[in-house]
């Protein structure tokens, strides 16, 4: 038995083995507990290992590069379409791996290292208790709304409505308790958050490709940070566009007979970049309004599109701004800047 390509399909203790020959016949079918799992492929001539890059898929990619094996991500929504109809367990699941691995325009997703994942572990706890800081301002302001007080948007609002429930005596005590509770909550997390943001900037600060990337207007040390950490392999991306599709932040389409029709963005890949950098793009709104259409892009966008528009218009060039900067492998320069030069 020659085992060209072994399919994958990880889980909590419960492992599923799919093996094929050069040819694509059916080798093997086995299920591994978690214990048998390393010595397996220890004993297993090396050959390609697809896995789909959901959890736990990079800490199995990195241990079984180790033992000799290439391992090939594949991300789930590629994998998707090769699951036969009505057979959805784990044995159709590995043998979906090797399907959608043998096609020739496969995409594959880079292997992340442990240094990576670390910073991006930050990003996601912070990136949690920022939800969870919302909700809870949130339940304040529709508490507090309950008895007929209301204070301006923002975080730094809470106090002020803190004051204004103690200061009506018409409030229940248990109100009053229960609202001066939560906003001690969310000053916990607030205290949390600045822990995660310093360890972040630290590392926007000390990596060289995060520091090129914040030399882009409208990315900030989290943004950069984020990007450095996420993108590990900029090559994966043949154009701007391409890295901007992943993204999501590219027209959907929905074309035939010659006709093209260009819809939303499809906003497929990373969702928490794509938010940030539209958050960005909101930002650089506001000073873009200033201008005359004729100063920037942006400002003249603003004259013929919706601000909302106008800002995930600004995300899609960001990222091919990103994609320039990524590939060069240096800072970014203003057109205006390399004309004077």
């Amino acid at each position: 038995m020659s085992l060209t390509m072994i399919g994958l399909d990880t889980a909590k203790s419960v492992f599923q083995i799919h093996g094929v020959n050069e040819v694509g016949k059916v080798e093997l079918r086995r299920k591994l507990r978690r214990s048998e799992l390393i010595p397996f492929f220890e004993k297993q001539k090396a050959c390609t290992v697809v896995m789909e890059a959901c959890g736990g898929a990079h800490h199995w990619a990195r241990i079984l590069t180790g033992v000799g094996h290439n391992v090939k991500l594949i991300a789930p929504e590629a994998v998707r379409p090769f699951v036969k109809r009505g057979r959805k367990n784990d044995s159709a699941d590995a043998a979906a791996n090797c399907e959608a691995a043998s096609r020739p325009d496969v995409k594959f997703v880079p292997i992340k290292s442990l240094e990576q994942q670390g910073i991006l572990a930050l990003h996601s706890a912070r990136s949690l208790l920022v939800k969870q800081q919302t909700m809870l301002a949130n339940a304040m302001r529709g508490l507090a709304a309950e008895f007929g007080l209301t204070v301006p948007k923002g975080i730094s609002k809470l106090e002020e409505l803190t004051v204004l429930v103690d200061a009506d005596e018409t409030i229940p005590e248990q109100a009053r308790q229960t609202i001066k509770g939560l906003l001690n909550h969310c000053y916990a997390l607030a205290e949390s958050i600045s822990t995660f943001e310093i360890q972040i900037v630290a590392h926007a600060r000390h990596d060289g490709t995060a520091r090129r990337l914040a030399t882009i207007p409208g990315i900030g040390p989290i943004t950069a940070s984020l990007i450095a950490a996420t993108v590990a392999d900029i090559g994966a991306f043949k154009t701007a566009r391409h890295f901007a599709a992943w993204l999501g932040l590219v027209p959907r389409q929905s074309s035939t007979g010659g006709k093209s029709r260009l819809g939303g963005i499809t906003k497929w890949g990373d969702s928490y970049i794509r938010k940030l950098l539209v958050v960005s793009s909101c930002a650089l709104i506001r000073y873009a309004r200033d201008k005359s259409p004729s100063a920037s892009w942006l400002a003249n966008l603003l004259v013929r599109r919706p601000p909302k528009v106008a800002a995930v218009a600004m995300a899609n060039k960001t990222a091919r701004i990103i994609w320039a900067v990524l590939t060069q492998e240096r800072e970014f320069r203003p057109i205006a800047a390399s004309v004077a030069a």
